[in-house]
């Protein structure tokens, strides 16, 4: 205890890293307070009633979640910053198609802003298409005609709009304001900020209905524990590939020595981070879609209808661990230019102990990824299908269920992995013991 109080002095011994905490602090609550206002001309107090059965558990959770229950809320920030990470895979995608986006890619900085530029566009597209669609779905959701106080016509949709477009805006604006003046990526922050509101709310209900049997809280406390723990592992697990590098002769030239300079290629074993869950999440709507397009007559549509609407069922999570190993092979193979690192190390004059600078390095690369990335990919997929396992072994309610496992714990572990690197990184530059090392002060002597 003594170290980690000595820890934090440290950081608040450094004025810029405290200045930093203290902004991103600031910004992340000014977040949490749009969050709880609700659109004008919404009565709030009978939206609740409404929603109750919507977003307690399954489909509407986990959209709820992501928004820290400004979603449920008919909230100015209701849209989240969700659009914008969907703004952010598809300009990703198109960059691997698209010749400009791929020239802008390596020119930098000034190609990296202008891709930035071009996803603040596509999110404002998306929240264009978004907003409508979710003020329509408020009223297929159950939400009565008296919670819109002012009508539901053109007067409410299109300033309506409006709001929950420039909601999502400054909520990306946070975003970029915590990441350039604040500690740790001001988007996955906010994310986390969000999910993170809503585990009380959820473990209050499920210590409620489980007030008689303490042990069983206990149990899953301990659970829950583990599988963070081993979110931790599959989050920073590396396979480190030896690689030696020429030395350097007086005359500038390189001189080929097996005891030159000698360093490690970190191939991480979850190189796609929770991409897969997200993109296998956004098909998981198809099947259910197809059901109802088949009709209550078919009984191949019923049985889809019946089968894919409950996100803790069985053949739905087999085919949602099915779509996240594939999308794992797909995103990692995009995100990772296994040939494009084989040159710059060929350029550096490093090479692979027994393997072929250029072309052959690349292969035996490709060769280690696919080989890390099956048990990887399976791992992702426990993880993310494990809410439905203790929900349905151990009879957890689905809210709180939904903290164990999936995109949610895999968002809370990584930014709070990276977000400890970044403040580490800061004490150990003033030469002081970080976050993931013990240990006295270190003084420097002149």
């Amino acid at each position: 205890m003594k170290k980690i109080i000595d820890t934090i002095k440290s950081i608040w011994s450094i004025e810029e890293l405290k200045n930093k905490i203290l902004v991103t602090l600031g910004l992340l609550l000014v977040y949490r307070f749009g969050a709880q206002v609700s659109l004008p001309g919404m009565d709030y107090t009978k939206l609740g009633e409404a929603f109750t059965g919507n977003f307690d558990d399954g489909l509407g959770g986990l959209l709820n979640m992501f928004t820290g229950g400004a979603f449920a809320k008919a909230s100015v920030f209701a849209l989240g910053i969700m659009p914008y990470i969907s703004a952010s895979i598809v300009v990703q995608l198109m960059g691997i198609a698209i010749p400009y986006l791929q020239k802008l890619q390596k020119e930098g900085e000034s190609g990296r802003k202008k891709i930035t530029q071009i996803t603040r566009w596509l999110t404002i597209v998306i929240c264009l298409v978004q907003a409508p669609f979710y003020l329509w779905g408020l009223g297929a959701l159950g939400v009565p005609n008296e919670a819109f106080t002012i009508g539901k016509g053109l007067d409410f949709i299109i300033p309506s709009v409006i709001i929950l477009v420039t909601g999502c805006v400054f909520a990306m604006w946070l975003g970029e304001k915590i990441t350039d003046k604040g500690i740790g990526n001001g988007i996955s922050l906010l994310i986390m900020v969000g999910i993170i509101a809503q585990m009380p709310t959820a473990f209050l209900q499920e210590f409620a209905s489980n007030s008689g049997r303490p042990m069983l809280i206990l149990i899953e406390i301990v659970i829950w524990l583990v599988i963070i723990l081993a979110s931790v592992m599959l989050v920073m697990a590396v396979r480190q590939i030896p690689v030696q590098y020429d030395r350097r002769t007086a005359t500038g030239g390189y001189e080929k020595n097996m005891f030159g300079a000698r360093q490690f290629i970190p191939l991480k074993l979850n190189a796609s981070g929770v991409m897969p869950i997200i993109f296998a999440q956004a098909l998981m709507f198809v099947p259910t879609a197809i059901g109802k397009g088949l009709g209550s007559e078919s009984s191949l549509g019923q049985w889809m209808i019946a089968n894919f609407q409950d996100v803790f069922g069985l053949w739905y999570n087999v085919l949602f661990a099915f779509l996240i190993i594939i999308f794992t092979y797909f995103y990692t193979a995009i995100t990772v230019p296994t040939n494009k690192m084989a040159d710059d190390l060929k350029r550096s004059g490093g090479f692979i102990p027994g393997i072929r600078p250029g072309g052959e390095t690349g292969e035996y690369l490709d060769k280690i990824m696919s080989q890390i990335t099956l048990p990887g990919s399976i791992f992702l997929a426990l993880i993310a299908i494990f809410p439905a396992i203790v929900g349905t072994i151990m009879g957890i309610q689905q809210g709180w269920a939904l903290f164990f496992g999936g995109t949610s714990l895999l968002i809370m572990v990584g930014v709070a992995i990276d977000t400890m690197q970044q403040i580490n990184s800061y004490l150990l530059n003033r030469h002081y013991d970080g976050l993931m090392k013990t240990g006295k002060n270190r003084k420097v002597v002149a």
